[in-house]
């Protein structure tokens, strides 16, 4: 599910330089790249950057996660990060009686 998520992301992304470009300088790339706005290629990738943006919709209500902090369960995981820390101090003794 991971490389459906890439391929409809990097397809938004196509499309929304795409877009960008057409809004700011009226030129479509896609079209210039694949034989112009009618070209079959050209459609075919419209109709990919459009499925790609259906397909990202359920993206945008999913719950956030920054890195792994949170579970499953969408508590926060602070791991070892404030959990006790081990006592070596017997261990420094025995190697200074070594």
């Amino acid at each position: 599910m991971d490389t459906l998520k890439r391929i409809a992301l990097t397809l938004a992304i196509i499309g929304a330089i795409n877009w960008g470009l057409i809004g700011l300088f009226d030129f479509d790339l896609v079209a210039t790249l694949l034989g112009g706005q009618d070209s079959l290629l050209s459609r075919i990738v419209y109709s990919l950057v459009g499925l790609a943006g259906l397909l990202s919709i359920p993206y945008l209500f999913e719950p956030a996660r920054e890195d792994n902090r949170t579970t499953a369960t969408g508590r926060l995981n602070y791991g070892t990060e404030f959990g006790e820390e081990e006592d070596f101090s017997e261990i420094k003794k025995e190697d200074k009686d070594l």
